[in-house]
């Protein structure tokens, strides 16, 4: 009876050890999940006739709403409780960068794999592509390049060697004018002759946002929850903007209109302006460990 004992003793033990040893690779995910909101409520996309697309108020008191939303996240980061940076593939567009397309729910959760086991304390992120890695390159960066030059995504500039960082559409006004506003790096120079092109603004904005309580990776698969508030693109910390259309400096509702110091009060709304506001739009409403 005895030797039965410790035979079983001896497999239990021996079946604790190999499920310690078979560790969970989802252990080590991070998955970051983008809401994109007007305030605190979801935004549904729709064209001009639409009933069911979300109409927001600005600040100014200026209605407005989306037809398309997108925008690139990419150098990716997570700090550890020790302040230790934990970089995701900083220099590799193809693997550490993606665009959030508001009408594909698969792009709304972007999966960071083998993070090392840690406690960390807050999420680090650019709303762009930061200038040295700006670059049309297919060759280094195929994937990225593909998915972010696609008919249905278009998140490159026609007129010179960078990405769109963010892409709306939609319109405004209770006469629901055309609202096409997209923000990038910009380049200066001849457009003709790409041999005088310098760098012009740059539209890459650092994201820095605290989570809400410490996140520890290795134990479980975790998910922290980035609300994008869209609201702040004309009622901003930075700015309250009132959108225009005509052909003066001053108009700001379409592309080929606004400025690139009028683009650039639109990006530090939605990114900050990387000095007194390092979050912009975003925020963490929480985390699941």
């Amino acid at each position: 009876m005895k030797n039965l004992t410790n035979i079983l003793f001896a497999s239990a033990l021996s079946v604790a050890l190999i499920s310690c040893d078979k560790s969970d690779p989802s252990a080590n995910n991070v998955t970051l999940h983008f809401n994109n909101t007007f305030k605190d409520k979801t935004i549904v996309l729709g064209d001009a006739n639409s009933t069911q697309a979300s109409i927001n108020t600005s600040a100014a008191g200026q209605t407005h709403q989306f037809s398309e939303l997108k925008y690139v996240i990419s150098n990716i980061r997570l700090v550890k409780t020790d302040g230790q940076e934990i970089p995701y593939n900083i220099n590799d567009l193809d693997k550490g960068a993606t665009v959030i397309d508001h009408s594909k729910a698969s792009t709304l959760s972007y999966v960071l794999s083998n993070i090392p086991a840690a406690d960390y304390k807050q999420l680090k992120f650019g709303l762009g592509v930061k200038p040295e890695l700006n670059t049309l390159d297919e060759v280094r960066f195929p994937n990225f390049y593909n998915t972010a030059g696609k008919n249905d995504t278009k998140m490159m500039w026609e007129w010179g060697t960078g990405y769109r960082f963010t892409k709306i559409e939609g319109f405004y006004d209770t006469d629901k004018k055309k609202l096409s506003i997209h923000t990038g790096s910009t380049l200066d120079g001849k457009r003709e002759n790409q041999a005088t092109y310098v760098p012009g603004v740059d539209a890459y904005r650092d994201i820095t946002l605290t989570l809400p309580e410490v996140v520890l990776v290795g134990k479980a698969s975790t998910v922290i929850y980035v609300k994008a508030d869209f609201d702040k693109l004309l009622s901003g910390t930075t700015n309250t903007i009132t959108l225009r259309s005509g052909t003066g400096p001053d108009d700001n509702a379409t592309p080929n209109i606004h400025t690139a110091d009028g683009m650039v009060q639109f990006v530090d709304n939605l990114g900050g302006n990387g000095k007194s506001n390092q979050s912009g739009m975003f925020s963490i409403t929480h985390v699941k460990n």
